[in-house]
C-alpha cells in the first residue's frame, strides 16, 4: 500500500479503486459524522462512466483470476487477513465516525472478517465436482464447477466491513472478479477500506474495483450491472423493499441474485430459562449497533411464570448501557445512522405508548442518539409489533405467553425469516421447537446475533436467499457437465 492512502490522507479525500488504482478528480460529496455533525471525508462521486470502466475492469481480470492456482489465491486471502487484524485501530476509528460504530461492534466485525478471509484462503481447495454414473455404455459423466464471471455487489451501511467482505470476498473466493457499490453512508467502511487492503496483500488489478456515488445517485451504476453482459450476478445487502426492485430488474435481465435482506427476530425464553443468561443475551442481540443490523432481536416471548423477573432484570440492564459518542471505546449506544431513522424509532415508540404500552426503559433522546428502549404490554396493533417491518434502532417489545405452541406460531407470524433464539434448560425440546420455526438461523441457549465465519447465514422468506461460508458455492458458480463416451455408441439414425 502507498505511504499514505486515500483514506489516511491529510485531507481524506477518497476517490474510486478501478483497475488497481485510485482514480484522479471529479466531483465529490461529504460523509458525515452522525453524532457531530462533522465532516469525516469528501467521497468521489461517480455514475455511470465510473461504473462502465470498473465493470470492463473486473472483465477483463476474470480470465486470470479464474485461473489463478488455488494456493497463490490462498496466499492473497491470508495476507489480507493479516492486514485487516494489524489495522484494527484505525478502522476502528473510521467506523466510529462514519457509521457511529462501537468498539465493541466494530472490533467483532474486524475479527470476524479476517476468520471470513482465512476461511475463504481454503475455499479453492474444495472439491468442485462428481463423477457420474452413465446407462450408455462406455461413457463417463463428469460435472464440474466454474466461476460465473464479474459479480457486482451492493454493500450496506450497518454491518459495514463485515458484510462487505462478504459481498467480494466470497465471490472472488469461487473465481469470480468483483466491483463493488458501497452505501454513501458509510463508502470508506463498506468498500473503500477494503480496496486499500487488498491492494497492499497484492490482489491483481481489475479483481476488485469500487465505485462510490453521492446520496441518491445509485441509479446510473445500477443501470450498468444490470445493463452488462459481463455482470453475471448481483449480490445485494439491504431492505426487502430495495429487493424486490432490484430484482424485478435481474428478472428482465436473466441475472442470478443472491439477496441477504431484513428480518424479525423472534427470541423464545422458556420458564426453565437461566434468567440472567438470558438477560445478557436479549441486551446484546438486541441493541448492538444501536439495534441497526437485519439479525436484532425484535421481540421477546416470555413465559408469563418468569415474564416480570425477566423484564425487571433486563429493564436495568439495558438502562445501564453507556450512551455517546462511539470514539469512546466504554460507549455501546451511539448514534442512529441520519435523522430519518431516528424519527421512525421514534414515532413507533410513540405510537406504542399512545396505544398503552409499558415503557419499561428509554425513551428519550439526545442528537442523533436514542435510548434503548424496551417496551412491555404492547397491543398487537402497535407498528412496532406486528412484524411487517423493521424498526431499525435500539427498540425492543417483551411479551408475555401462557402456552409455548402458540408463543411459536406468533413467533413465525411475520414475513421475514432470518434469526432466531430459544432460551432453555431443555435442549431436547428447543431443538424439535427450532425444526419448526420457518427461519434460516435458529440458535438455542444463544443470541439471535450469533455468527461465525464458517457457518452457512441467510434467511427464508423475505429475508432472502443464498447462504454464506463454503455453501456460497451454489451461489457464485454454476454446474458444466463433461462426458466422455469410448467406442461406438449406437443411435436410433
Amino acid at each position: 500500500m502507498n505511504e499514505m492512502t486515500p483514506i489516511q490522507s491529510a485531507a481524506r479525500r477518497t476517490t474510486h479503486y478501478i483497475n488497481g488504482a485510485w482514480s484522479q478528480g471529479g466531483p465529490t460529496f461529504p460523509d458525515y459524522n452522525p453524532f457531530n455533525g462533522e465532516v469525516v471525508a469528501e467521497i468521489a462521486a461517480g455514475g455511470r462512466a465510473e461504473a462502465e470502466a470498473a465493470v470492463a475492469a473486473a472483465a477483463a481480470a476474470f480470465p486470470a483470476w479464474a485461473a489463478m492456482p488455488p494456493g497463490e489465491r490462498q496466499r492473497l486471502f491470508l495476507k489480507a487477513a493479516d492486514i485487516t487484524e494489524r489495522r484494527l485501530d484505525d478502522i476502528v476509528a473510521t467506523m466510529a465516525a462514519e457509521n457511529g460504530s462501537s468498539k465493541v461492534f466494530a472490533a467483532f466485525q474486524i475479527r470476524l472478517s479476517a476468520a471470513m478471509l482465512r476461511q475463504a484462503a481454503s475455499y479453492g481447495y474444495m472439491p468442485y465436482g462428481d463423477v457420474l454414473r452413465s446407462d450408455v455404455p462406455g461413457r463417463t459423466a463428469l460435472v464440474t464447477r466454474k466461476p460465473l464471471g464479474v459479480v457486482a455487489g451492493f454493500t450496506p451501511w450497518n454491518g459495514a466491513f463485515y458484510l462487505a467482505w462478504r459481498a467480494f470476498l466470497l465471490p472472488m473466493a469461487f473465481g469470480n472478479t468483483t466491483v463493488i457499490k458501497p452505501s454513501e453512508e458509510a463508502p470508506m467502511s463498506a468498500g473503500l477500506i477494503h480496496a486499500e487492503i487488498l491492494e497492499e496483500a497484492g490482489f491483481p488489478a481489475g479483481s476488485f474495483n469500487v465505485v462510490t456515488h453521492a446520496p441518491g445517485a445509485a441509479a446510473d451504476i445500477a443501470d450498468v450491472f444490470f445493463e452488462s453482459k459481463a455482470v453475471r450476478c448481483i449480490n445485494f445487502t439491504g431492505s426487502d423493499k430495495t429487493a424486490r426492485m432490484l430484482g424485478e430488474r435481474a428478472g428482465r435481465a436473466l441475472k442470478r441474485m443472491v439477496l441477504e435482506l431484513g428480518g424479525f427476530n423472534p427470541m423464545i425464553v422458556l420458564a426453565d430459562a437461566d434468567i440472567e443468561h438470558s438477560v445478557r443475551a436479549a441486551t446484546f442481540g438486541a441493541f448492538l449497533h444501536q439495534g441497526q443490523v437485519c439479525m436484532n432481536t425484535r421481540k421477546i416471548y416470555v413465559d408469563r411464570a418468569i415474564h416480570d423477573d425477566f423484564v425487571a432484570q433486563l429493564g436495568a440492564r439495558v438502562g445501564a448501557l453507556k450512551q455517546g459518542n462511539p470514539a469512546d471505546p466504554s460507549v455501546i449506544i451511539g448514534p442512529l445512522i441520519n435523522q430519518r431513522a431516528l424519527d421512525q424509532t421514534a414515532a413507533r415508540i410513540k405510537d406504542a405508548l399512545d396505544r398503552g404500552a409499558t415503557l419499561v426503559t428509554g425513551g428519550t433522546s439526545e442528537g442523533l442518539v436514542y435510548a434503548p428502549t424496551v417496551l412491555a404490554n404492547v397491543p398487537r396493533d402497535a407498528i412496532c409489533t406486528t412484524g411487517c417491518d423493521e424498526t431499525f434502532g435500539p427498540l425492543l417489545v417483551v411479551e408475555a405467553f401462557d402456552d409455548a405452541e402458540q408463543a411459536l406460531a406468533d413467533a413465525q407470524d411475520t414475513p421475514y425469516g432470518l434469526s432466531a433464539s430459544i432460551m432453555t434448560r431443555d435442549q431436547a425440546r428447543a431443538f424439535a421447537m427450532a425444526q419448526r420455526l420457518d427461519a434460516g438461523i435458529v440458535h438455542i441457549n444463544a443470541p439471535t446475533m450469533a455468527s461465525e465465519a464458517a457457518l452457512p447465514v441467510g434467511g427464508t422468506k423475505d429475508s432472502g436467499w443464498g447462504r454464506s461460508g463454503h455453501y456460497a458455492v451454489e451461489d457464485f458458480t454454476e454446474v458444466r457437465l463433461v462426458t466422455m463416451t469410448g467406442g461406438a455408441s449406437q443411435y436410433p439414425f
